[in-house]
């Protein structure tokens, strides 16, 4: 049994017993490469949710009405990534074994392996639809293979080929590319293709992963490694709201980094993002 947490996400007030999709947060940042402070994304987002909505007039729906209890935060500790990947996993092995969903707030990006790691052992013929700018393929980033440049390269390792499919990718290295030629589906610059994926995924257990970073700077500057030429906010909604009717076993969102956006623009784009993916993932969320 889960206690509910005074400070969940608005909305997010359900009883773990009672709850489809599960929410936690994972502040883990210690393999950032360029600028920290993604751990103090959970906790920004819960705070500003209160100024937020729960009702949703893109679908007509209201996070009142979904079965999303809020578990809080993990403890992760900053200076051993496989440990805090072992908690990751652990507890994203708990609420699945409960026949819940796992959805996680990151954080830097590599979180999502433990998660990954997790819905694979329930699911092996997992998918994972992943949006981000960057590829995060390297084989390994300063010599360490447990990185958030290299994520998807480790889930890449228990996948195989043909699993991930990536969406807004525009910066990466050039073997990082050559490689995704033979191993993964890489939608470069913007969601281009999109549709024909989501309709070749229906029916396989999915994965998804957002790294906030899709979206262009001058929308979303509040993130650790910023690249020009990112989608527009509006161009991730729909990309978002088109998701609907895949077998979404788990997902997440990283990598607001909150103190590099002191207007709280991208704290406020991060959580319109996050009810919406709640509400058209929540398998039992009813229309009033």
């Amino acid at each position: 049994m889960m206690n509910r947490k005074l400070n969940a996400f608005i909305g997010c007030d359900k009883e773990y017993e009672d709850a489809k999709i599960v929410l936690f947060g994972a502040p883990f940042d210690s393999t950032t490469s360029f600028r920290p402070g993604a751990r103090f994304g959970c906790s920004a987002m819960r705070g500003d949710s209160f100024g937020m909505e729960t009702y949703s007039p893109y679908q007509d729906r209201d996070l009142n009405d979904a079965l999303v209890f809020d578990y809080g935060d993990l403890e992760l500790p900053f200076g051993s990534p496989e440990n805090a990947l072992w908690q990751i996993e652990a507890f994203a092995a708990r609420i699945l074994a409960d026949g819940k969903i796992p959805c996680m707030i990151g954080g830097e990006h590599l979180v999502t392996l433990g998660a990954v790691r997790a819905v694979f052992s329930k699911y092996p013929d997992l998918h994972v639809l992943h949006f981000d700018a960057h590829t995060d393929l390297r084989d390994d980033y300063l010599g360490e293979r447990l990185s958030h440049a290299s994520v998807m390269r480790r889930v890449w390792e228990f996948l195989g080929d043909g699993r991930i499919f990536q969406f807004g990718i525009r910066s990466g290295d050039r073997a990082e590319f050559e490689w995704a030629k033979e191993h993964v589906f890489t939608g470069k610059f913007d969601f281009r293709g999109l549709k024909t994926v989501v309709e070749q995924l229906k029916g396989k257990p999915v994965y998804f992963s957002l790294d906030l970073d899709v979206l262009d700077p001058s929308v979303f500057p509040g993130t650790g490694t910023p690249e020009a030429g990112g989608v527009s906010f509006q161009a991730l909604l729909d990309a978002v709201l088109s998701l609907s009717g895949l077998n979404v076993v788990g997902f997440d969102v990283n990598e607001l980094a909150p103190a590099y956006d002191h207007s709280g623009a991208s704290t406020a784009a991060a959580l319109k993002i996050l009810r919406e993916l709640l509400l058209v993932l929540s398998p039992q969320t009813q229309k009033r």
